[in-house]
């Protein structure tokens, strides 16, 4: 059986961070590459990355790994 609560209390925890409605706004737009996502943040890249680990662990994005470029689409 599923959890429903604890899928969502992860759901809105992904959603309380401003960073991550930000990543999730910008993938409403179009698909992007884990970089892409990067670049508006003045974060690195391993911050974008524990992020977006975040907000697959809700359930919110897929991300597609095609040689070595990540994609990352909203779910």
């Amino acid at each position: 059986m599923v959890n429903y609560y604890d899928q969502l209390g992860k759901t809105f925890a992904a959603l309380a961070d401003p960073t991550r409605r930000a990543i999730l706004a910008r993938l409403e737009l179009r698909s992007a590459s884990t970089g892409e996502l990067a670049e508006p943040f003045a974060i690195k890249l391993p911050a974008v990355m524990k992020h977006l680990d975040v907000l697959d662990g809700a359930g919110l994005i897929v991300r597609r790994k095609t040689g070595r470029t990540v994609t990352v689409t909203l779910r």
